[in-house]
């Protein structure tokens, strides 16, 4: 049946639409788009009440992308499955998610891309999208099949979660990266200089006598790898930007005209490496949360596009796996039902503009993986976003659609949610 969306607040940067007005969808499409002030088509007398929805000024925004999920699945279950991580996208407003190789076992070759493909289209609330591993099995040594695993359906590649240690091994994967057309994803970490830290190089790491990650262990290997982006002229983004110094080694890059993008989370523009007192593994995370002037940088980096995206680094991890001494507790958060309202907490400081985080959140990381364009337009498949920007609560992670839990944000009060979520013509989600 079509489905109606009505009183809603149109809003897709990528057209300059921004207006009052209402959607109707057929069989997955967007089938009209209706300004105020125009008559709705005579379509909608024959629309069951059930399947229309008075948004009362909602947001309908092109679908949001996590662009660097974790799913676990295969081989870590028991922290989150492809079904419990895309019923947490839906929840969180994300139509689409990309998710990262370092499952067990890797995703390394056509087999256990095809197997996640499978998985999604079965168990998948939303649209998921493979990244690669870019050296077998993790370990920095050789290249996978870039061209089989791209056609298996890989939409990008990267060692996330471990850097690309060796500069011909990460020129190389640049190079055949350029052949087959997608990002090579890094993970910037130099991993001597970085050592045995466990959270950010400061005076808060002094006080609690923990080893401490200086933010040059992030931004020597992006100044590396820019380097290799110029010398091989292919695409590189850079994951989970967290400090000043790399935002602006970004900056210059794209000065310079190189083809560079990079991404950002939620936690480094809303958390400070304060979070961590009291030895709050929640807050533990790789790279580490930085300073103020660090978070301050990343939000002027987003609201001038220096930093294209803004990821979830959605990292489930079991209880288990956190409630251990700070030293020991796995590294990550959970991201992917707070994301959209914490950016929209920059919304309401002033901080960003609504159509920067749209653009950040749904545009961008379309075109850096080459995925379809999402945009409210008839004629193209409805995978919709709508917001309530005046809806309030507070962070409660037993009400989370992810297996896992461990989030830094507990009890937070936020501003601005997903109300709604569209998967190819269907509500998915309602809130």
């Amino acid at each position: 049946m079509p489905l109606l969306l009505k009183n809603a607040r149109l809003f897709d940067p990528s057209i300059k639409l921004d207006c009052p007005g209402s959607i109707i969808i057929e069989k997955e499409i967007i089938t009209h788009v209706i300004k105020k002030g125009h008559d709705l088509p005579d379509i909608t007398e024959y629309i069951p009440s059930d399947k229309q929805f008075d948004l009362n000024g909602a947001i309908i925004a092109p679908g949001f992308i996590d662009m660097h999920t974790h799913l676990r699945e295969p081989g870590e279950e028991h922290k989150e499955t492809i079904k419990t991580g895309t019923h947490a996208a839906v929840a969180g407003g994300f139509t689409s998610v990309a998710c990262m190789p370092n499952t067990i076992p890797v995703n390394d070759c056509a087999a256990v891309t095809e197997y996640i493909l499978s998985k999604a289209e079965k168990y998948g609330f939303c649209d998921v999208f493979p990244i690669a591993a870019i050296t077998p099995g993790l370990k920095g040594k050789g290249l996978t099949e870039f061209g089989e695993l791209k056609e298996a359906g890989a939409v990008a590649f990267s060692d996330d979660g471990r850097p690309v240690k060796n500069p011909e091994m990460m020129r190389r994967s640049l190079e055949y990266s350029k052949l087959v057309d997608v990002p090579i994803i890094s993970h910037c970490e130099d991993i001597e200089l970085a050592s045995n830290g466990v959270m950010h190089e400061g005076r808060v790491s002094t006080k609690l006598g923990l080893g401490g990650i200086p933010c040059a262990a992030e931004t020597i290997m992006i100044l590396r790898d820019i380097s290799l982006a110029r010398l091989s002229g292919a695409r590189l983004h850079i994951a989970h930007v967290s400090n000043a110094e790399s935002v602006e080694a970004i900056r210059r890059a794209k000065a310079d005209g190189l083809n560079v993008t990079a991404e950002t989370a939620p936690h480094y523009f809303t958390l400070t490496h304060e979070a961590v007192e009291g030895y709050n593994t929640n807050a533990k995370m790789n790279p580490p949360l930085r300073t103020f002037k660090d978070m301050q940088s990343i939000i002027e980096g987003l609201s001038d596009s220096t930093i294209d995206a803004i990821a979830t680094d959605h990292a489930p991890h079991h209880a288990d796996d956190k409630q251990l001494e700070f030293a020991r507790a796995a590294n990550g958060i959970i991201g992917l039902e707070t994301a959209v309202s914490l950016a929209l907490k920059c919304f309401h400081n002033s901080d960003l503009s609504l159509e920067r985080i749209v653009d950040a959140m749904s545009l961008k990381p379309a075109k850096i993986l080459n995925l379809p364009t999402c945009s409210i337009k008839t004629g193209l498949k409805a995978n919709l976003t709508v917001i309530d920007l005046e809806s309030r609560f507070i962070v409660n992670p037993l009400e989370f659609k992810s297996k896992s839990k461990n989030t830094p944000f507990i009890g937070m009060k936020l501003k601005g949610r997903p109300i709604m979520t569209i998967v190819k013509g269907k509500p998915v989600w309602i809130l």
